[in-house]
């Protein structure tokens, strides 16, 4: 219940940090490469474009980087239990 947890924990805040970032670089990418803003098509290529890229890729890495780390703890604290013996 743990791993699921944090692991959706994760993809909550990697959906977040990831869309942010995603917004970051679309402002780069239309300051750098002068990208039209006639009828909003800047402002169209972050918002559909970047910001839902960045969504995906940081909400996988979070659910991934947490999960993982739920996964180990749970094996850190089973590796614990046993007696010095049972190695």
């Amino acid at each position: 219940m743990k791993i699921a947890f944090l692991a959706l924990a994760g993809l909550v805040m990697g959906v977040v940090g990831g869309a942010t970032i995603g917004i970051g670089l679309g402002l780069a990418w239309i300051e750098m490469f002068n990208t039209s803003e006639f009828e909003g098509y800047a402002g169209m290529l972050v918002f559909f474009t970047f910001m839902p890229l960045g969504a995906l890729v940081g909400g996988l890495a979070g659910a991934t980087l947490f999960g993982m780390a739920a996964f180990r703890d749970q094996e850190v604290a089973v590796a614990r239990q046993r007696t010095p013996h049972e190695y």
